[in-house]
């Protein structure tokens, strides 16, 4: 059987492959999916990834099968490391660090201001794949980041450096980590402007430096060989689908809940209101990764989230934590771990309402992320797509957090991601727009008759 189009996803502990077909004709196809767990250990991804491709024969009830494009998606290299180094921090660092996320990185230091002894140990000690460096809005301040730029440059380590600051002072900054034979790329101020952000560019270069990265995965330069275009990072790719859906469904979320990290996706610009001000702008598309929070790699963190009574109960089904669930004990456990992870991240993600008191009287200020306009909730990812019950559970979260200062949609619609196919759809989303959406809507059963 030859196939259009064969997307990979190899992730920390479950490496896919979806098939699809008719990408470019007006029914487009989605035909099935293969799964296996990554093979890391084994020292060589493409074991999984053979073993997927079988899984997917298997299950199309096929001895061979051919494709005419592989796409890829990954982060089995542990993620993308960065650090993010900014001047203010509720403006450039924050700013920065909006954009390391919205790209699939992990950020692992945010630091404003002058980056001191102790920053440049710490950056040292993570081994960054990517250091970010930010700070002023353009002809504002420059001395502090030049400053920056000379600390960084003696740094023991030789990171390639995103630089996304003051655009006057751009070729100074480049021609000091030049000196010291540092990779430099040089992209749009991520705030150039006092209340606008600027993202997007950055995130197109940390893509482009996670595709050089990605090769250090044991045999992912084989799969390279075979994939069109860039692999580029799992969670960027969800956040493209996520974007995607927005443009015809209007304001969404979603939870992507995976072995070692839980991401949360919005698309919306918030509520405006006349009696309330936003202190800092937030993206229209924001992510947030929880990287102490996973339903296998990182479990134990999770453990600790637990009141006491619920951990010595949860510490006897540890045994049956499995990467892939498939018994009703191994199932159980994962959903439980599940749960916290999603109410933990969402807390984590969503913004809040504080009041502030001024000689005019008090006032309304919004903090973070203001999700109250979101129409629908999707929960995409392996554990909520494949453990029944997470839609309602997600439901109840909504409902059960009663705090009118937390900025959260009242009554938003469930949605599952029911094909497992946002990260795929992601990756290709660019290349066949309109069969993205017409799968992503059938992937979540979206009618529109239906949720009016």
């Amino acid at each position: 059987m030859k196939i259009e189009v064969l997307v990979v996803e190899i992730g920390s502990t479950i490496t896919k492959v979806s098939a699809f077909s008719n990408l470019k004709k007006k029914n487009p196809v989605y035909l099935g999916k293969g799964i296996s767990s990554t093979t890391t250990k084994e020292g060589d991804i493409t074991i999984g990834l053979r073993n997927a491709i079988e899984d997917l024969k298997n299950k199309l009830n096929i001895e061979k099968l051919t494709w005419s494009y592989m796409y890829g998606n990954s982060s089995a290299a542990g993620g993308l490391k960065m650090t993010v180094h900014g001047l203010v921090p509720e403006m450039t660092a924050k700013a920065a660090k909006e954009a390391a996320l919205g790209a699939g990185a992990i950020t692992k230091l945010v630091t404003s201001g002058i980056i001191s002894k102790y920053d440049l140990e710490k950056i040292e000690e993570i081994k960054p794949n990517i250091i970010l460096l930010s700070g002023g809005v353009d002809y504002g301040e420059s001395n502090m980041i030049i400053e920056n730029a000379k600390r960084l440059s003696n740094l023991n380590i030789r990171p390639p450096i995103v630089y996304a600051g003051n655009k006057a002072i751009q070729e100074e900054v480049k021609n000091i980590f030049l000196k010291k034979n540092f990779k430099v790329y040089i992209t749009e101020n991520v705030y150039p402007e006092i209340d606008k952000l600027n993202i997007e560019p950055v995130r197109k270069i940390i893509q482009k430096v996670f595709e050089e990265h990605i090769v250090n995965a044991p045999g992912m330069e084989k799969i390279r060989n075979y994939v069109e275009g860039e692999i580029i990072p799992t969670p960027g790719a969800v956040m493209n689908a996520f974007i995607l859906l927005y443009d015809e469904i209007g304001d969404v979320m979603g939870f992507d809940v995976g072995g070692a990290t839980t991401d949360v996706h919005s698309v919306t610009e918030g509520k405006i209101e006349k009696d309330s001000i936003v202190i800092y702008p937030e993206p229209i598309a924001k992510r947030t990764v929880e990287g102490d929070l996973g339903v296998y790699v990182s479990h134990q963190n999770v453990i600790n989230l637990f009141d006491e009574l619920e951990v010595e109960k949860i510490k006897k089904y540890l045994k049956y934590l499995k990467p892939i669930p498939k018994t009703k004990n191994e199932i159980y456990i994962t959903k439980k771990l599940a749960e916290m992870c999603i109410k933990t991240s969402l807390l984590r993600h969503v913004g809040e309402v504080r009041f502030l008191y001024t000689p005019s009287g008090k006032l309304k200020a919004i903090y973070g992320k203001d999700l109250r306009g979101i129409k629908y909730v999707v929960g995409t990812g392996g554990v909520l797509t494949q453990i029944p019950s997470m839609k309602k559970y997600i439901k109840e979260i909504y409902k059960n957090i009663d705090d009118e200062r937390i900025l959260l949609p009242k009554n938003p619609k469930i949605l599952i991601d029911n094909n497992y196919i946002f990260s795929s759809i992601g990756t290709i989303s660019k290349i066949y727009k309109e069969a993205s959406k017409k799968l992503l809507l059938e992937s979540i059963n979206f009618n529109n008759k239906m949720f009016k």
